[in-house]
């Protein structure tokens, strides 16, 4: 299986590290053709606005949006913002899942902070994911064919499912906890419909 990791501005190495660790055989994107013969693509975290631009710039904006309607795409943080039909700002989006998101819902980056929380959907045994939030956004409605799939203590969302696109606020790729790459890699595999 040959995974993509959106590599235009943002930590798309650690993404591609930790996909790597699992066996996957890993591409870096940049231009429309680089999508062709992959199961999945991450967009990273970042800077949303500017990865944004820079799809629309190398013609990447309306080809992953063709992509995503059959395979699978994981967006973390700024990635996530990306995948979202509305963040009630002006900026360049791939509207595929069911989403709204609220940008730098906690804050600037001094603002960012760590949590330990379970993750029943990856496994209901394991120990709690260490989960990392930097100038992360909030998933503030989850309609449609989308899904929650996790959320902070006092509710607030930050993951959802919405058949083989996945969003997350947060960023797994610092972690070394590979769980939510295992998954991403399950839903490449999948036969659920976007």
């Amino acid at each position: 299986m040959k995974i993509g990791v959106l590599a235009l501005q943002g930590d798309f190495r650690e993404h591609r590290i930790s996909l790597e660790k699992l066996g996957a055989d890993v591409s870096e994107v940049r231009l429309p053709e680089h999508l062709d013969g992959l199961s999945g693509l991450i967009i990273p975290g970042g800077e949303s606005t500017a990865i944004g631009k820079l799809m629309v710039a190398y013609g990447l904006l309306e080809a992953i949006q063709a992509f995503g309607k059959t395979k699978a795409i994981w967006g973390t943080c700024a990635g996530a913002i990306l995948l979202s039909k509305n963040t009630g700002s002006k900026q360049p989006l791939l509207e595929l899942m069911d989403i709204t998101v609220q940008r730098n819902a906690f804050g600037r980056q001094v603002d960012s902070f760590e949590i330990d929380l379970p993750v029943l959907f990856l496994n209901p045994s394991a120990p709690d994911y260490h989960l990392t939030f930097i100038r992360g956004p909030i998933i503030t409605e989850v309609y449609g064919r989308a899904q929650p799939l996790l959320s902070l203590p006092d509710g607030r969302i930050i993951a959802a499912q919405q058949g083989k696109l996945l969003a997350t606020s947060f960023h797994p790729e610092l972690t070394g906890d590979l769980r939510f790459h295992r998954y991403f890699l399950e839903l490449a595999l999948s036969e659920s419909v976007n």
